[in-house]
């Protein structure tokens, strides 16, 4: 439907209507970010959020791309500031706003599904509210969300009855491929990518090389299912060793700097004239200016996680309560990214709220310097 619409807004059937539709809106969905920061935490550490956020490679690279990951982004995002106006205010309209944009995401991509449970745990953790205004709200919350996805439950239910799929499939292989990516996904006889399942099902099922069997055709609920007993099989076998795996696999969230990790994907790159210009662009002020700007993102990427960590502890410090809520969106993600096969454009609005933090270090910091400097003038 949204690809729909942008063809029939542009009169431009192609990818690049797509695409060009979508860097418009994707940067804009900066003010997403301000807006965050600065219900949070005030307007400076939201202005200084939004434009660490412009700079980020990997925020840029995902919007640039025309596929659901942008856009669900854009959503959650906005869940995210309702939540938080939901609770500053304490009114039911904004607890309704967010959690129909958080179901309106999980149409586009199923990872913030669950979301919604992390945010009425954190209603009833961190605001400071009567019990009774908390289940009003939490309740409302809960409610919208469950009746915006349900169209897509209800479907599933009524089309694949009497096998259960209420929102998709994708769990076992998702298991299954995240054990073989691993280094020890050969020993356990685990595949590590599409094709290599397709095979795998191929010759269990004894079919021929040349029939159709694609990743959930045929008989995909009963196929995924397998794959997903055989993953939890081999994570009971050997939890330690897994939980070590889902270690690795949440570091590679969080690596903005250096060589991509592993099947997690890149965090974007820096842009320079050569990559960026046409030929007869990559001289004079324009390219200057292009270089200077990547010049300026490689710094922010080395930077970017330590003053994320030290943002959380000073949110924590100044507003426990308010940081609670956000990161609770934070933990959610990185707990379910962990879990199996995942690729870092699946988590972009736990990136994204990650610089909500890194613009209270910053803030922190640039106020420090201040007053030093203020400081020796007066000497």
């Amino acid at each position: 439907m949204w690809m729909a619409f942008i063809y029939a807004v542009t009169g431009d059937r192609s990818p690049v209507s797509l695409q060009r539709v979508q860097l418009v809106i994707d940067s804009l969905s900066v003010l997403l970010i301000v807006g965050i920061g600065a219900t949070a935490f005030g307007w400076k550490t939201g202005l200084l959020a939004g434009l660490m956020a412009g700079l980020s490679p990997l925020l840029a690279l995902s919007g640039a791309t025309p596929n659901a990951d942008a856009p669900a982004s854009w959503l959650v995002l906005g869940a995210v500031w309702c939540l938080l106006l939901a609770v500053r205010r304490r009114r039911i309209g904004y607890a309704i706003a967010a959690g129909g944009l958080l179901g309106l995401a999980c149409w586009l991509r199923v990872n913030p599904l669950l979301l919604f449970v992390f945010w009425v745990g954190a209603f009833m953790l961190f605001t400071k509210v009567g019990w009774q205004r908390k289940l009003v709200l939490s309740g409302a919350l809960a409610f919208s969300t469950v009746l915006v996805i349900s169209p897509v439950v209800i479907r599933n239910l009524v089309v694949f009855y009497p096998q259960v799929a209420p929102t998709g499939l994708g769990i076992g292989w998702n298991l299954w491929a995240g054990i073989g990516e691993t280094q020890r996904g050969a020993e356990f006889g685990a595949p590590c990518c599409d094709q290599q399942v397709i095979e795998e099902d191929r010759r269990a099922l004894g079919l021929a090389p040349d029939a159709r069997l694609g990743l959930f055709f045929p008989d995909g609920i009963r196929r995924d299912r397998e794959r997903g007993q055989k993953a939890l099989s081999v994570i009971r076998a050997h939890p330690f060793w897994y939980a070590g795996a889902m270690a690795q696999r949440l570091w590679g969230h969080l690596k903005f700097a250096g060589r991509p990790a592993p099947n997690v994907g890149s965090a974007g790159f820096n842009v320079t004239s050569r990559k960026c210009l046409s030929p007869d662009h990559q001289g004079g002020p324009l390219a200057f200016g292009v270089t200077a700007l990547g010049v300026i993102q490689s710094v922010v990427r080395y930077l970017a996680l330590p003053l994320m960590l030290i943002g959380i502890a000073l949110a924590l410090r100044k507003d426990w309560r308010t940081a609670g809520l956000i990161l609770a969106t934070v933990f959610y993600y990185l707990l379910t990214l962990a879990v199996g096969h995942s690729e870092i454009r699946y988590g972009l609005p736990m990136q994204a709220l990650l610089f909500v933090f890194a613009g209270i270090a910053v803030c922190w910091l640039s106020t420090k310097v201040k007053r030093r400097w203020w400081a020796r003038t007066k000497w």
